[in-house]
């Protein structure tokens, strides 16, 4: 090869194609800037394979440039394969990731990243990177990067970078004293050779990397193989002759490269060798490599291909290794952080907080200050926190040793896995109190946090603090009292049945009583007095009197058919008075309505026609099990729409109605309906799990934090905390009132005091009409009065006239007998006064007399035409 890439492409065409070759085998000086990309551009182009012993630059895994190169050594980013391993090994989950910035340092990166996060798919054991820094190579200084990495808590440091690189980084790194106890370093084999390599530091060495002689070998016979074992199955065609001809394509050379792709050499020079897609080396073989006293290369351990469990395998003698600061102890590869940022959440009763008025206003002793946390709105406010929660973290404090400041969540969200930016290719983040433990700006979460695997995949957990389930919360439904209420113990058909009864034993009272020989109409009393009949108004008088158990005090029945009638319509209206009565109470008072839903499981939740509302909060935990769950989709969709922001307002919504079922936290839930005997939990757990401290991937404090929570369990120290701070003996309350029974109140007796009005209103109007009707009745009798008056004063006036002729034609009579008797004349005077005298008195004369005998005091006056009848003929005639 040529330092000219051209004429190196030059010469490939001259010297080998030109021959006919059908595949080519390449290298290079380890030092120097020769590169085989020329030979492979120019092989590639007319698709000869291409076979490379010493290449390692990550460039030569692209496919679209370096169409049919392969190679028998790995690329340098294969390295990452051995570091995972080694970080397996050691235990070691948290690390910070240094690389230069070429196509390399980034390969490297991106296979430790995909390969640590996909380590046997254990969440227990999968790497963490706590912060990745990339530098342009050439450094002249490391001071600023170090310092950005003394803050971090990982210890354990993975380089890559040039031989150059690495010595301007070990010689800042020993400035900070990053190179001594406590510290670990795992470097790449090119900064594996820097001159000021510190001791302790572990390095990889590819097996065999100079061995061309074998590489060569391990190559022929690859070749040799794929060419055997085309030659069974295609056929092989020349090769081409030159570089003119650039039209045409071999189609035997790329079939040549796939074949060469798939050959697997067990027990080849350089080990086992076999090529990845790209025509990578996979399972190449590296010692482990640690630097020690006077800056010697010992051989640690091994990585290497195991025949019988066929897979790659690492093999570490710890004991032979010596760590930074010449410490035979491997170092812990994390500084554990004494003060730590912890995030809540209000959310009752687990954490109540209170907003501090003024800037001279102190929390109470039982409660922690709590700030809103990274939130740009209403950053001057003070608040308090206390509940469960927080008695909780200061016991955690005491008994762990470690110091904290606390926030609340700065958008008072639990944290939802979400994308967001809505534009192609969005990045799914968390959101809220997640995110920030995700993002590493908090240490610790304490607050009701569920655990479930969406979010064990991002944080790690304690063990539960407290065991709790979903449940389904509603308020209680409460008879519906109407004005008819009262009337609820009876059918409406019974209720018709008796008003029927009633008229009709009231009529058939009367018909007895009227037609029985031994009844009022027949019989009169041993005085001579007749008592008052029972007439149809009296009989139903009766009849409502014994229905409703009322005085009777007149129009009672006498027969005793009517009697014995009486006595039967008794005992009827006493067995329906008291079935009456007995309905009433079970109705109104001692009768407690059941819960409407049975569960997750009742057919009206799961059918979306039906019209009720469920709903829980968005990106919580019960959202994301709703989810999981297939069989739930069809609810799902449906609560979807109607889910809440916070628990708090959908509570509310709740108790005033406008939601009926809220699915939530059994633990929130259960001390709802503790505070508030009108609320109830419907039907059983499900969905059961517990409620975690959240904490980063990898943090030191995991194990203490989950040993606390174990102790506090045991000690019944959690106990304490469910009694003081959920259930608050409001739960024995409930169920005092449970069985209790109800109050009658006015919504529930409305209708009877209405019936009293109503009776009232109907008597107050029926005394009306008959006071009008009185009126009318004797302004008719005064109209019959008058003409009656007047008619008796006519026939008066004709029977005075007749009188009169008839005395004057008797005096005529007697004048003309020359009769002068006076008996005669007082006889006939006599005879007048009979027959007009005080009985035949004026028409409306007897009204008169009697006013005035009333006005006399009871002396009756002497009539005022009595001086007219005298025995003075003459008197009489005038």
């Amino acid at each position: 090869m040529d330092p000219n890439p051209i004429r190196t492409a030059l010469n490939v065409c001259k010297h080998l194609i030109s021959k006919r070759v059908y595949a080519v085998v390449v290298s290079h000086p380890l030092t120097g800037d020769l590169s085989p990309a020329a030979v492979s551009y120019t092989c590639g182009f007319y698709h000869i394979p291409v076979i490379g012993i010493s290449s390692r630059d990550s460039a030569f895994s692209d496919k679209n440039i370096h169409v049919s190169f392969l190679r028998t050594v790995p690329p340098y980013s294969h390295q990452a394969d051995v570091w995972v391993e080694l970080l397996k090994h050691f235990n070691y989950k948290k690390v910070i990731f240094i690389h230069s910035s070429d196509t390399d340092g980034r390969a490297l990166l991106g296979r430790f990243q995909t390969t640590s996060q996909s380590l046997e798919d254990d969440i227990e054991i999968k790497v963490q990177v706590e912060s990745v820094i990339e530098f342009e190579a050439g450094l002249d200084n490391f001071i600023d990067q170090l310092q950005e990495m003394k803050s971090a808590q990982a210890r354990v440091y993975l380089l890559y970078a040039s031989k150059v690189d690495a010595k301007v980084i070990f010689r800042d790194a020993a400035l900070f004293n990053m190179t001594e106890a406590g510290y670990a370093w795992i470097v790449t084999e090119q900064a594996l050779k820097a001159d000021n390599v510190p001791e302790g530091i572990l390095g990889l060495k590819l097996v065999n990397a100079t061995n061309e002689k074998a590489h060569i070998r391990d190559s022929i016979y690859v070749l040799a193989s794929a060419l055997r074992d085309m030659n069974q199955t295609k056929e092989i065609t020349d090769a081409p002759k030159d570089c003119d001809n650039s039209g045409s394509i071999w189609e035997t050379g790329r079939e040549l490269f796939n074949f060469i792709r798939k050959q697997v050499l067990l027990n080849g020079e350089t080990g086992k060798v076999a090529f990845d897609d790209q025509g990578d080396r996979i399972n190449a073989e590296y010692n482990i490599v640690n630097i020690q006293r006077r800056k010697t290369h010992v051989v640690v351990g091994k990585y290497y291909f195991h025949r019988e469990n066929s897979r790659m395998q690492l093999n570490v003698e710890e004991k032979r290794i010596i760590w930074p600061g010449r410490q035979q102890v491997k170092p812990e590869g994390f500084m554990i952080p004494t003060h730590l940022k912890v995030l809540t959440i209000e959310e009752k009763p687990f954490v109540y907080t209170r907003k501090l008025n003024d800037d001279q206003e102190n929390c109470l002793p039982d409660e922690i200050v709590c700030p809103h946390f990274n939130s740009t709105q209403d950053e001057t406010a003070r608040y308090c926190c206390k509940g469960y929660c927080m008695d909780l973290l200061k016991e955690l404090s005491k008994k762990i040793n470690f110091t904290y400041s606390l926030a609340l969540s700065p958008d008072g969200q639990f944290g939802n896995y979400i994308i967001r930016n809505s534009s192609i290719g969005g990045k799914k983040e968390w959101t809220g109190l997640i995110g920030e433990l995700v993002a590493e700006r908090a240490d610790m979460i304490v607050a009701p946090l569920t655990i479930n695997p969406e979010r064990a995949e991002f944080i790690e957990f304690s063990k539960p603090f407290k065991y709790q389930g979903i449940t389904i919360l509603e308020k209680k439904p409460s008879r519906s009292s109407t004005l008819v209420s009262f009337l609820q113990p009876f059918s409406n058909t019974l209720w018709i049945l008796v008003m029927v009864s009633v008229h009709v034993v009231a009529l058939v009272l009367y018909l007895l009583d009227r037609f029985s020989p031994f009844g009022r109409f027949k019989l009169a009393n041993t005085d001579g007095t007749e008592e008052d009949a029972l007439n149809l108004s009296s009989a139903i008088w009766f009849a409502w009197g014994v229905l409703l158990n009322s005085g009777i005090g007149e129009g009672t029945p006498r027969s005793f058919s009517a009697r014995v009638l009486g006595m039967v319509w008794a005992g009827f209206a006493m067995i329906i008075v008291a079935s009456y009565t007995a309905n009433l109470a079970a109705f109104l008072v001692l009768e407690r309505p059941k819960t409407k839903l049975t569960g997750i499981n009742d057919a009206r939740l799961r059918n979306t026609m039906e019209n009720l509302t469920c709903a829980t909060v968005k990106g919580s935990a019960v959202d994301m099990y709703f989810r999981r769950q297939v069989e739930l989709s069809n609810m799902y969709r449906t609560m979807e729409a109607n889910n809440y922001d916070t628990a708090e307002d959908a509570i509310s919504d709740v108790k005033i109605g406008k939601l009926m079922a809220f699915i939530w936290d059994s633990s929130r839930l259960e001390f709802e309906a503790a505070q508030d005997c009108e609320l109830v939990t419907a039907g059983e757990l499900f969905g059961r799990s517990g409620y975690g401290i959240g904490l980063q991937k990898g943090s030191p404090w995991a194990d203490d934090v989950t040993l606390a929570i174990l102790d506090f369990h045991e000690s019944g120290f959690m106990e304490g905390l469910d009694n003081k701070w959920i259930l608050q003996g409001n739960i024995q309350q409930c169920e005092q009132f449970e069985k209790t029974p109800n109050t009658l109140g006015l919504k529930n007796m409305a209708g009877v005091f209405i019936l009293v009005a109503a009776g009232i209103v109907g008597g107050v109007g029926l005394i009306v009409i008959e006071m009008a009707y009185k009126k009318h009745q004797i302004k008719k009798q005064k109209r019959m009065e008058l003409a009656r008056h007047a008619a008796d004063k006519w026939r008066g006036c004709v029977e005075k006239r007749k009188s009169l002729r008839s005395s004057a034609s008797a005096q005529r009579r007697i004048k003309s007998n020359g009769v002068n008797d006076t008996a005669t004349i007082s006889f006939a005077v006599d005879k007048f006064q009979r027959t007009t005298g005080p009985e035949r008195a004026w028409p409306g004369d007897t009204d008169i007399r009697q006013r005035r005998i009333e006005e006399s005091g009871g002396v009756q006056p002497v009539p005022r035409y009595l001086p007219a009848y005298t025995t003075d003929v003459s008197h009489l005639i005038v």
